[in-house]
């Protein structure tokens, strides 16, 4: 469904990704994990059109698309969740919503359905349909982001941090939701800064170093290998937490 092809992505003479593969199919769920810098959130964006490769090919459903502009690519059904949220904070939830839809002109009946299925799956999103969204907790907030990208019918999801700055019962919270989208067999690629719960959750994982790709496979194969320690050494100390959760992996310690 989606592929990357020895992808390059740069910043002007920074270059941020080098030489990425990546494939995944309907349903697939893929893991990016790696220190900040590493090369996750520009893997993102040139999935979803933001920035522009400097080498290789994006393909999705077998042709190219690396030409198509990010509405183009929304249109496709690759739809962005972006770290920050993006939200329009004067709107209220619903309006939020709303605006998800807004590119596919859905039908009134349409509309209804799929705010109907974002508020089963966020109950919490229904009680504050008519509040506005900048008033929401963060952990509110990114709910909304994530039901705004459900809002625009998406064939797959791409989650740039979405825990970061929650609570760890919001965090569990937004897992629960992960994990019900993945049961529904949406798709998504994950940029998360929990390492273990991303690979309890996602079928396949890529770990990544200074833009180039360490390791790859599932995610049972990548813990299993070892390398992540590869994936995150070689600059500062491990964060604490981090370091924590890839010993709980059996990966360090």
């Amino acid at each position: 469904m989606l592929e990357l092809e020895g992808v390059h992505g740069a910043y002007g003479e920074i270059k941020a990704v080098r030489g990425l593969d990546l494939q995944m199919g309907p349903g697939e769920t893929v893991a990016l994990v790696g220190r900040n810098g590493a090369g996750k959130t520009t893997t993102l964006r040139l999935i979803a059109g933001v920035l522009e490769p400097t080498q290789g090919d994006v393909r999705w459903l077998g042709g190219s698309i690396v030409d198509l502009p990010p509405e183009a690519r929304v249109e496709k059904g690759i739809v962005l969740v972006p770290e920050g949220r993006g939200m329009f904070p004067g709107l209220t939830v619903e309006e939020n919503l709303r605006m998800g839809a807004y590119w596919r002109k859905p039908k009134p009946r349409e509309l209804k359905e799929g705010l109907d299925e974002v508020y089963g799956l966020m109950p919490r999103l229904s009680e504050r349909r008519r509040q506005a969204a900048g008033s929401l907790s963060g952990g509110e907030q990114q709910m909304l982001a994530v039901g705004r990208g459900l809002m625009s019918d998406p064939r797959v999801l791409l989650f740039d941090e979405p825990s970061l700055g929650l609570s760890p019962a919001m965090v569990g919270s937004l897992y629960e939701l992960l994990h019900e989208l993945k049961e529904r067999k949406v798709a998504f690629v994950l940029v998360e800064q929990y390492v273990q719960l991303a690979l309890e959750l996602c079928d396949k994982a890529i770990g990544l170093n200074k833009g180039e790709v360490v390791v790859s496979g599932s995610a049972a194969e990548v813990v299993a290998s070892g390398r992540l320690t590869d994936v995150y050494m070689g600059g500062s100390e491990l964060e604490s937490e981090l370091e924590e959760e890839l010993q709980e992996l059996g990966v360090v310690g």
